[in-house]
This record gives C-alpha cells, sequence and structure tokens, in this order.
C-alpha cells in the first residue's frame, strides 16, 4: 500500500493528514488505518488523523478527525489550523475558507505564512461550577461543549500547574476523563493563572488517552470559561500549553483561536504492516 500523506503539528499537536477524495477509503479503514499509522514507534506517529474529503455542503471541504486509538472525533482546533494551511499551500483554497466538519463549519485564514487562525465551534453547553465525586472526593468543574455534536471539555483548576509533575495528575486525569457523568467520555483540561494573566494548560485527550503538547478544543473552551467566570479579562487570552504558545479571542459566544502552524513531512507511506 502507498498512501500520499503530509505531516503537520501545530503547538506540538501532531496529525498526518491524506487527501480521501482521491484514496476513497472507508469509515472503516479509516479507523483501522488510523490506529496503526498513528502508533509511534511502529509507524509514522501522530495525535491525529486528519482525511480530506469533498465538500457536503457550502463549505470548501469536509474534514474528519481521527484519534490516535481510531475513533472519530468532532472537531480538532489545532487541526484545523493545519488543514487551513495544508490547503493554501497545496492550492486549494485561498487564504480565507470554511473547513466543515461533523460538529458543524469551520471558518478559518491565514494571517501570516506560518500562523494561521480558526473559528471554534461556539459553545453549546456550559456548566459552571459543577461538582462530582472522584474516588469519594468532591471536586468542582467546569463542563463544556463546543458544537453540535458537541466536543466535550472539563475545565478543572490545579495551583501551581506549571511546577507540577504530569504523572503525578495522569490517574486523576484518567478518573475525569472517564467519569460516568460524562455519558460520552470528556476531554480534561486543567489550568492556574499566573500573576500577569498568562494561563497555564495541560490537557488529557480523549482518544489519545494521555497527556498531550496541545488541544485546541481544550484550549478554547478553557479561555471561554475563564472569560465567562471573569477570571482572565485579557484580549486575547495567551495560554501557554506544552507544545508553546497560543492565543483565544472570546467575543461573546464566538471562539478565534491562533497559533502557529509546521510543515513537517510530504512523503509516502509504505507501512508494510498496514
Amino acid at each position: 500500500m502507498r498512501v500520499p500523506f503530509y505531516k503537520i503539528q501545530g503547538a506540538g499537536n501532531d496529525f498526518i493528514l491524506i487527501d480521501n477524495r482521491e484514496l476513497n477509503f472507508s469509515s472503516e479503514q479509516l479507523t483501522k488505518f488510523t490506529a496503526r499509522v498513528c502508533s509511534r514507534r511502529v509507524s509514522v506517529g501522530a495525535d491525529t488523523l486528519i482525511a480530506i474529503e469533498t465538500a457536503r455542503d457550502n463549505g470548501d471541504f469536509y474534514a474528519r478527525f481521527f484519534n490516535a486509538d481510531g475513533s472519530e472525533a468532532e472537531m480538532c482546533g489545532n487541526g484545523a489550523r493545519c488543514v487551513a494551511r495544508w490547503a493554501y499551500e497545496t492550492g486549494i483554497t485561498k487564504d480565507k475558507m470554511v473547513i466543515e466538519t461533523i460538529a458543524g463549519n469551520v471558518p478559518a485564514e491565514r494571517l501570516d505564512s506560518r500562523t494561521y487562525r480558526v473559528q471554534l465551534n461556539s459553545p453549546t453547553v456550559f456548566e459552571a461550577n459543577k461538582t462530582i465525586q472522584v474516588a469519594g472526593k468532591e471536586v468542582t468543574v467546569d463542563y463544556v461543549e463546543l458544537g453540535n455534536p458537541g466536543i466535550p471539555h472539563l475545565v478543572v483548576h490545579i495551583p501551581d500547574l506549571a511546577m507540577t509533575e504530569l504523572a503525578s495528575i495522569f490517574d486523576f486525569a484518567r478518573k475525569l476523563r472517564n467519569h460516568p457523568a460524562f455519558k460520552k467520555g470528556t476531554n480534561v483540561n486543567f489550568y492556574d493563572i499566573l500573576s500577569d494573566q498568562t494561563v497555564v494548560e495541560r490537557t488529557y485527550e480523549r482518544g489519545v488517552e494521555d497527556f498531550t503538547l496541545a488541544c485546541g478544543t481544550g484550549t478554547g473552551s478553557t479561555a471561554y470559561v475563564l472569560t465567562k467566570k471573569g477570571l482572565v479579562k485579557n484580549d486575547p487570552v495567551v495560554i501557554e500549553v506544552l507544545g508553546g504558545q497560543l492565543q483565544v479571542n472570546v467575543i461573546n459566544e464566538e471562539l478565534y483561536l491562533i497559533g502557529d502552524t509546521n510543515l513537517i513531512i510530504q512523503g509516502t507511506i509504505l507501512d508494510e504492516d498496514l
């Protein structure tokens, strides 16, 4: 099997991108293909596979996002930024475009040679100061869903997060991700706010089942919660993730994610075990 692909990363969130308009993989084939090629050390390795398909409505094209375990996600913010970079660089679109996704349309635009901005799906669910039981203790969380069907995110405060070892909160994150209060599971975004209003964020991603270097929809959800609760007042909200820095404009119910992209590889997947 020979499969043309790009590998692109944004804030350390890395993606394998294929043009399924030419490959015509079925959903079942995409699930199996993703689980293999996203496996690090034994194949290409990535957080997510993105399959580009023909537009189904009035967008420029349709993008499907598959987590590393092969499950299909509703949308991915950093993935959408990387898709926009790919579409511009390959001449499919100009510097502004509309990406169709399961969760809804995502407008995107090129700001400079590597910086792209996408409008994330707007919040459709927001439950502030929700109390849940975790390992016999009460934990206060904020819950947000972006788009419809909603991309689920928890936003949870952890003091001194920048100095916290991820191993020490891994089990807590996994319990939150699988908590029965959230029927389809949830991404988990831990945060802390520094004295200059910069936000530190660490995200445990559903489907990856680990902390990742960045999560665009998680960053948007965190910025939305902190703005709505009056905990940050900067515009844009500056958020430091493990993979770098992202910015979010929160304008009423509209969220705009801004960040760097990096084209890494253009080539052909030859994996003989596929």
